[in-house]
């Protein structure tokens, strides 16, 4: 089934007095939510015996857990070492997962940078080839590593590009964040249509069991000429995307996502939301 949950904690959590990932996981059963995602964003920062803490914790609430790897990952970094650093960084947010009882590890793919976009894309598909060549190694193909469509345009990950990406091995699973394919598209996503184009496309190219259970991130993202800006939440009537509209296109197109909110504050409150939406409407 599909399920919801928010990244991280949202500032009600704190505001109640809870300061522990662990206690995170009764504080999103109790409001109905099925999913939390941790950050790893600025770096592995927690020792193995918090990630098995933290995993015990969320199993025995019955809500999943997948991590988002650092943020400084480059896939297409002309500097073999910072290359290595990247993969280290995705391996090791996915022995975190293990020992978290997750499965799902999200990453960012790459920047442009200096190089000239095509072949900063076709350098990051060879370095996915080395990534899946580690990931056998390492006994870890039995976990989802999810590259995430990016919103500025100077980052690589355009819908197109991350269906690429994935189709290097089975390993690789779409992680499509819809703030962020609006952001960069200036505010493409409007109707359920322009939801069902983007993931029919990838359906075609992907396979429909490779799509069903995909993962999404989703919020309203502000954004200029040059894409994403800042996180907004469900309140910004300005900005979209709106969630109703996926929904339909989800259940028209028979996907089950794991659906994660990264509203700016209120993750958990717009993640109930739309599992809201998704059920009532």
């Amino acid at each position: 089934m599909i399920k919801f949950g928010p990244s991280g904690n949202s500032e009600s959590f704190f505001a109640e007095g809870h300061n522990s990932t662990e206690e995170a996981a009764a504080w999103c059963k109790k409001r109905n939510l099925d999913y939390f995602e941790y950050s790893f964003g600025q770096g592995v920062r927690l020792g193995e015996a918090k990630a098995v803490s933290i995993g015990n914790a969320f199993k025995s609430e019955g809500v999943g857990l997948s991590v988002h790897a650092p943020y400084f990952i480059n896939l297409a970094t002309p500097e073999e070492e910072k290359a290595i650093n990247s993969f280290n960084y995705i391996l090791t947010s996915a022995k975190y997962m293990k020992l978290m009882q997750g499965e799902r590890i999200i990453f960012h793919p790459a920047s442009v940078g200096k190089s000239e976009r095509g072949a900063a894309v076709k350098l990051t598909i060879e370095r996915l080839k080395v990534l899946r060549d580690m990931i056998y190694d390492g006994g870890l193909s039995d976990m989802k590593f999810c590259p995430e469509t990016m919103g500025k345009l100077g980052q690589i990950g355009t819908i197109e590009e991350v269906t690429e990406f994935c189709k290097v091995d089975e390993c690789f699973t779409p992680c499509v964040d819809f703030g962020h394919v609006n952001a960069r598209e200036q505010g493409s996503l409007k109707t359920v249509d322009d939801y069902k184009s983007r993931l029919e496309y990838m359906i075609s190219q992907l396979g429909y069991e490779r799509m069903k259970n995909f993962h999404v991130h989703f919020s309203k993202i502000q954004y200029s000429s040059k894409g994403e800006v800042r996180h907004l939440t469900f309140a910004d009537e300005v900005y979209g995307p709106e969630f109703y509209p996926l929904s339909v296109a989800l259940k028209e197109l028979n996907l089950e996502p794991v659906v994660i909110c990264e509203s700016a504050g209120t993750q958990a409150e717009d993640a109930a939301e739309m599992k809201r939406i998704y059920f009532e409407k």
